[in-house]
This record gives structure tokens, sequence and C-alpha cells, in this order.
């Protein structure tokens, strides 16, 4: 009946708490459901192979027994379906080879004023007009141009030059090239034309919103045997999982030779049978055949950031939400103590006082946490739908059915409500009827002697941590978990330490305005020094924003300037082409003439990765670049720091100081990307650096890697107009982008990941939320306390607008101190970062988001105004005389 009885008299302190804590809930709810359904990716049956009985493929996992059993990992490039493998099966039954090139299209023109050419039934005559445009088939004469957008139908010839002249790419669509026997494996059906028959026919996927191909367009293929006009004589309707162009069986074998897959219409067991069990074949059925899907575990990985990032949201909100709480319960049994001193008088002991402030935690708790799971099941399904439209999420990605979230942040809200009180009900318990009167105008001992030694300790802790990364793994501080969770400690530290830097801090703002003409600025001073309690109060949600969002995004800034300065340093190349899609090999026909080009240094790369066995027990794979040694030096200087990489050959391999094996000499055995075992000798050591400096390899250890970089150094005394030339031509007739050294820096370099800026913005929105809750709620519970204290003011001759500003002044200093106490936070953050890649080997400055901080803190004191003003603009409505004699 006490707590009941305490909580409508004092009822603003408790709708403060209850609705910081209800926030905190909701958010810990809605991302914790979205967070349940990041945990099983979609199942999707087989796609490209669905109706397939068996399909035989090589494996794609590397496995390896060691002592503790066996190990898998997936393999980079596996092989091909080798041609006795495939003579071997067609003797059980009739066999289909698969295999997949890439093949770009570029659709014919269409628009206003322009019509695709067609041949066969499709000839149209042409029309009169200020916008004509003939369609014609075969070789024709050209019209001229009669008006804007008026195109003539062109020749096969016209058409591919027409596409070495246009920019790299353009209107190009991304395709990949099968042959047509296999389209009956997905299966795929014919809805216009025919299969082609002859050199030169392609049948086409169709989809919503992609080319609007149809039966008889002329078309631009570019594929890795060069390019060339086909005839479309064929529409297939799309399934989703790819875009596929389908040639004769003879000339998708001429384009690629590999045989990528098999499908071996035969009893499975008789397959295996005849393949063995040291084959290197997986052969496939039943819902197996989905791993010869392309990107069978796209869904899954997809999920992974999706998981990183809504684990990363719930956990900051967790945090802000019980040192949110814990700050409110403090204050309001601050702002009792005259309360506590009365029962105390009337006969209360210490023991009834603390459960009666615990009971109220409980209550508030119980109904804050029902409202929260309330907000948080309306609000998950708002959550998913930003994510997927900001990109963060995959367009599918929806929730799932699981209850358990809205269970944990219940109870969640209800151990955060109690666990705040619990200091606070310890304090309660121990205030002394004389005690509390005589400290009802000023705060004094704000600081017992038990939160001192806890604020030492957790900010040993806080720089013991770090310290000790520094000295023993200086990259496991560059780590996502290492920078979000590392400023935790540190804030928590301040935060307990708040009442003993509020003075200074607050005085060293102050110092300036109380020199100024007038009261306010002295009144400010002291009120904020005598008011320790409510200034903190009001410092700590503001000291936790600031301090997050300059680490987070000041560590995501600086990571991103120091990758961007190991490139400079990195790559010394005039020009950088990269394949223009992850995962697809560079076009043979550029690399040749690449090669070609006067006065050019070329240095071909390819991507792979390489597998080493560390400690007879885990499997790790890094990523590798197969490289020619001796052009390497031409047009890069990576960061030796042993060994010559000169001395690279196919029996040999660089490593990075991650290595567990880093002697230049010693022999490492690992697996290629093709599955291979191999031991090579370390020629050279690079420095861990970022992350970014991997392995290199030669190509014959590629593991069947296709070039997808070129890096081109313009030779001593030869034409750099010329070089270029000579490669944005080469590039233009492989629909490759050719870049300078400055525009691929610029391409890759700081504030090019708009996703992880995305979710930085996120997650510091939901900090900011709490934030904004806690200020309105601490202000409006501080001013409401000190009506008495603006009607002396205003008996003393002050006039309404004098006391509005300068409740709002001690408001913004408030804020102030906070931001202060968050930028030192930030700054001990920034500078292990920078500690770490200086011990890493580089050099790169410390980016400071000044743009972010003011804001964060220009938004605070604003919100920390207004919440002032508005309770004391109410109270000053009431007679000062009356104000100054009614009792709290």
């Amino acid at each position: 009946m006490l707590a009941l009885s305490g909580m409508r008299t004092r009822w603003i302190t408790f709708v403060g708490s209850f609705v910081a804590l209800a926030l905190g809930v909701g958010l810990i709810a809605a991302t914790g459901l979205a967070l349940a359904a990041t945990f099983d990716a979609p199942e999707r049956g087989p796609e490209r192979f669905a109706a397939a009985p068996v399909v035989v493929r090589a494996a794609d996992h590397l496995r390896v027994d060691t002592p503790t059993g066996t190990r898998t990992k997936p393999l980079d490039h596996p092989g091909p379906v080798g041609p006795r493998t495939a003579d071997r099966l067609a003797a059980l039954g009739r066999t289909v080879e698969d295999r997949t090139f890439p093949a770009d299209v570029t659709a014919p023109r269409t628009g206003p004023g322009a019509k695709a050419a067609r041949s066969g039934a499709d000839v149209k005559q042409p029309r009169t007009g200020p916008d004509v445009t003939a369609a014609r088939s075969g070789v024709d004469v050209k019209q001229p141009r009669t008006g804007p957008g008026a195109t003539a139908a062109r020749t096969d010839a016209d058409a591919d030059a027409d596409a070495r002249k246009s920019r790299p790419g353009q209107d190009a669509e991304a395709r990949v090239g099968h042959p047509w026997p296999v389209a009956a494996a997905a299966p795929y059906r014919l809805t216009s034309g025919r299969a082609p028959a002859a050199p030169g026919e392609v049948v086409v996927t169709t989809r919503p919103g992609g080319a609007p191909l149809r039966t008889g367009d002329r078309v631009l293929v570019r594929t890795p045997a060069g390019n060339g006009p086909r005839t479309v004589v064929g529409t297939v309707a799309g399934r989703g999982f790819e875009d596929a162009v389908f040639f004769t069986d003879d000339e998708a074998a001429r384009i690629s030779p590999d045989i990528d897959a098999l499908v071996v219409h035969a009893d499975a067991a008789a397959v295996r049978r005849a393949l063995g069990p040291d084959s290197g074949m997986d052969v496939l059925t039943g819902h197996d055949r989905r791993r010869a899907d392309p990107d069978p575990d796209r869904d899954a990985r997809a999920l992974v950031s999706v998981n990183a990032l809504l684990g990363t949201a719930a956990g900051i909100t967790l945090f802000v939400s019980a040192a949110v709480v814990a700050s409110t319960f403090s204050f309001a049994v601050a702002q009792r103590r005259r309360e506590f001193g009365l029962l105390r008088t009337a006969g209360a002991t210490p023991g009834q006082i603390r459960r009666t402030v615990c009971a109220e935690a409980v209550l508030v708790g119980i109904l804050a946490s029902a409202a929260g799971v309330w907000l948080g099941a309306g609000g998950a399904p708002l959550l998913v739908g930003r994510m997927t439209g900001a990109g963060l999420a995959p367009p599918w990605f929806a929730l799932g059915d699981a209850s358990w979230p809205l269970h944990t942040a219940f109870w969640t809200g209800v151990f955060v409500a109690t666990a705040g009180a619990l200091v606070s009900c310890h304090r309660a318990g121990r205030t002394a009827p004389t005690e509390a009167l005589r400290e009802a105008a000023v705060d004094s001992r704000v600081m017992p002697a038990s939160r001192w030694a806890a604020a030492v300790l957790v900010l040993l802790a806080g720089l013991g941590l770090p310290a000790l990364a520094l000295a023993v793994d200086p990259g496991d501080l560059l780590g996502r978990k290492s920078y979000i969770t590392r400023p935790m400690l540190l804030v928590v530290g301040f935060a307990l330490l708040a009442p003993v830097l509020v003075r200074p801090v607050g005085r060293l703002l102050t110092w300036l305005p109380s020199r100024l003409p007038g009261a306010t600025g002295v009144l400010v001073r002291e009120n904020t020094a005598a008011g320790v309690r409510r200034t903190a109060a009001v410092a700590a949600p503001v000291l936790i924003t600031v301090a997050l969002a300059a680490t987070l995004t000041g560590t995501v800034a600086t990571l991103e300037e120091a990758r961007a300065a190991e490139s400079r340093t990195a790559t010394t190349a005039d020009f950088v082409v990269m394949s223009g899609q992850e995962g697809r090999p560079m076009a043979p026909a550029f690399v040749e003439r690449a090669r070609a080009v006067e006065g050019a240094v070329v240095s071909v790369s390819r991507s792979t990765a390489v597998t080493v066995l560390e400690e007879d027990t885990a499997l790790v794979t890094s990523e590798a670049r197969a490289v020619d040694p001796a052009r390497l030096a031409a047009v890069s200087e990576l960061p030796v720091t042993a060994g010559r990489l000169s001395d690279l050959d196919d029996g040999a391999i660089v490593v990075n100081e991650e290595w567990l094996t880093t002697r230049v000499g010693d022999r490492v055995t690992v697996w290629l990307g093709d599955g291979r075992k191999a031991s090579l000798r370390i020629a050279a050591v690079l420095a861990t650096g970022t992350g970014d400096n991997g392995v290199y390899v030669t190509r014959r250890n590629a593991g069947g890697a296709g070039v997808d970089r070129i890096d081109v150094k313009v030779a001593e005394g030869a034409d750099r107009r010329a070089v270029a030339a000579a490669l944005r031509s080469a590039g233009a007739a492989t629909g490759t982008r050719v870049t300078t050294r400055a525009e691929w820096l610029a391409a890759n370099g700081p504030g090019t990941n708009d996703q992880t800026r995305t979710g930085l913005r996120m997650i510091l929105g939901i900090a900011l939320l709490c934030t904004a809750t806690a200020l309105a709620n601490t202000l409006v519970m501080a001013t409401s306390d000190r009506v008495r204290d603006l009607a002396v003011l205003r008996l003393a001759g002050a006039t309404a607008p004098q006391v509005l500003r300068l409740v709002a002044a001690e408001a913004v200093v408030a804020v102030g101190v906070g931001a202060v106490l968050g930028g030192v936070v930030a700054a001990v953050n920034l500078l292990v970062v920078w500690g770490a890649l200086v011990l890493l080997g580089v050099m790169s400055a410390v980016v400071v988001p000044w743009g972010t901080l003011g804001l964060v803190v220009a938004a605070a004191a604003l919100l920390a105004a207004v919440s002032a003003v508005l309770p004391a603009s109410l109270a000053l409505r009431t007679r000062p005389v009356e104000l100054a004699g009614a009792r709290e």
C-alpha cells in the first residue's frame, strides 16, 4: 500500500521511468523478434536441377581428417567433371553436360521514336514522319535521320561497332550462359519461339523489369570466347534465381570447354559405384541437388550481416536502457530524501524503506515491460520493413513465429528495473532522519566508498583490457565486436564518477558565462555545483550517446581511412582494371589486348584462397591473390616485414603476420582453392595492417581462378596518353571499365560502404531515442521538484523570462557536461584504435566525426532546454508567494 501511495503521489517520477523502460523493452522486443528470424535461412528446394534425377559435380568442400574429427571448408574454385568421368557415367544412362559462363547481353535499343530491328516474321514496313525508324533485317540500306530520336536499323556489324564505341557495360545485362539441353533440368519451358539449332542462335530468360527481349531480336552477347551478335530464337520464363542465355550444346562447349556438372539419368547407387569412394565427385539427389544451384548459401550468408547488426542493436539498447533506468531511479531516490527522512522519523525501518522502493521498481518494471512487449510486437514489422527498404536485409527477409523474444524482453525489463533500483534501495535504507533534512538543499557526500571502488575497478578494466590487447594482439582491437563493446566499460566508469566530475567540468563550462554582466552565469555555475545529482542524472544519457556516436562512427571512419591509406601506399599502378561483377572473371580478349599495349607494364592477378590447418584442430581459409612475381613489384609496394617478394615462385607463398608460421624459408602445408594439397615455402611476410594484406601465390597455385584484376604501369619514357587510349579502346570493345589510379582509389575510399553507415545510423537512432526519453524524463522530474526555488527567484526580483532562461541554461550546461565526458571516452577509444593501427604498420590519421557529434549534442541541448522550460513555465503561472509557501 505504501508503494502504491508513493506512486500516486509522485506520479511524474514514475511516468518518466515507465516511459523510459517501456521504450527500452519495446526496442529489445522488436530487435529480438527480427533477430530470431535470422537464425534460420528460408528452406529452398533445388532450383537449377529441380527436375534432374542425379547431378554429379566436383566436391565443393574441402574435408580434412584431424585428431579431433573431420573438418570441412568450402572450396573457392571446385574443379570440373573430367571427360573420363563423363564417359564412364554415360554408360549408365543418358547424360547432359552443364556448363556455366558469363554471357552479358546488350539488348536492342527501344524508346520514343526508335524500334528495335528484328528479323523474320517481325519485319515491319517503315513509317513516314519526323521520327521515322526503318525496321529491317539482314543487309539493308540505311535511311537518313529525319528527326530527333530517329534511328536506322543496323546490320550485325553495325550493332557490334556501336557496342565497341559505347561506354563499357552500357546497356549490358549481366547473364550466365548454359547449353540448351540442360534447360530441361530446371525445368525451363519455351514461351515463344524454338530451341537454338545453329551457332549464333540463343534462347533467353525473361522477367518483369528486365530487358524487353523477344523472339527475333538481334543482340550482342559478350562471352569469355569473345563478343558477337546473336539472334534470339526463343524465350523462356525466368525462375528468379538467374538470368540465363542458352546456346547450342556445341557452341557452349566451344565457349567453356570444362564440364561444371553432369545430369545423369540413372540410379544414384549405380552412379556412386561407378565413381568409387575416392573420385572427388559429389553425387547429388533429392534436396542435396540444391548444392549445385548458383550460390546455394546466399540466403544464409545474407543473414550473417543482418544477425550482427540486430545483435549489436539489441545489445546497445539493453545497455542504454539499463543505464538510463538506473540513473532515473537513483535520481528519484535522491529527490525523496526528505520523504524517507520523515518516514524514518515516523518509525519506518531501513528494511521497510528498501522494500518500498523495490516494490515500486517491480511494479513499474512489470507495467512498463508489458507495454514495451506490446510496442515491440507492433514495431517489429516496421523495423523489418525499414531494414529491407534500406538494403540492410534481403528483400525476402520476414518475421517468423518465434515468441521467445517477447518473453525475454519482458523479463529483461523487469530485471533491469529491479537491478537499477537495488543500489538506490540500499542508499534509501541508510537514510537517517536528520541527515536527510540537513542535505535537502545542497548535494554532498554523493560518492560513497562502494561507488568509488566500483568506478575504479570498471575504469581499470576499461583501460587495462585495451592496453593488454595492444601489447598482445593489436589486430583484435579493430574487430566490430571490440570497438562496439569496448566503450561500454569506460562509459560505465565515467558515469559512476559523474558526481565527482560534474563540479570541475561544470565550472570549466561556466567559467566565461559567470564573468559576463548579469547574474545568470553565476547562478548557473552555482546551481550546477549545488545540484550534483540533478546535473549528473541529465549528463548520464548524453555521456552514453556521445561516447557511442563518436566511437562507432569515428572508428569506422578511421578504419576506412586506414584502408584507403594502405591502398594508396600499396598500389603504384597508373591504371587499375577490376572485373565488373564479383566472382566473374575478366574478358580474355581484354586481357590479351592489355598485354599487347605498347609502353605498358601489365600485372595480371586472380582472386583465390588458401586453407591451412592450424594446430591440427581448425581449418582457416585466407583470401589470396595469384600474381606474376616479376610484374608485381612494378605496380605495388607491399608492406614486407621479412623476406623478398621476388623470391615468390610456384613452390613458394607470401603470408602475413597473422599466420602461425611466419619464418622465411619454413614450409607450410596448404590446400589451394580447388582442394589440391601443396607444401609451399614462405618467401616473404607482410605486415598485418587492417587485415586486407592477404596471401600471394603464383598462377599455378590459383586453383583454376580467372583473371579479375589488372594493374597497369606506364613504362618509363612511354606516352601515358597513348597507353590510356589503347586501354580504353580495349575496354570499350569488351565491356570492361578502365579506371585511373585516382578514380579507383576514390571508388574504394572512405565513405563508400553505405550499408555500414545506414546500419550505424540505425543503432545510433536507437541510442538517441533512449537518450531523448531519459533527458525529457529527468528534466521534467528535476524542474517539477524545484518549484519553490523558482518562486524564491521570482520573489527576489527575477522576471519570468529571466527564470526560464536560467532553467534552460542550466539544462544546456548539464548536456555540455555529458558531452565533455562522452568526448573523453570517445577520445580514449579512438586513440586505442590509432595505436593499434600504428602497431600494425598503418600510418593513418584519426577521423573525428565532428558533424555527427555536433548534431547529437545540438539535438540533446535543444531537447533538454525544452524539457526544462515547459514544466517551469507551467509552474510560474502560480503566484510566487503560494509556491514559496507550498510544501513538497
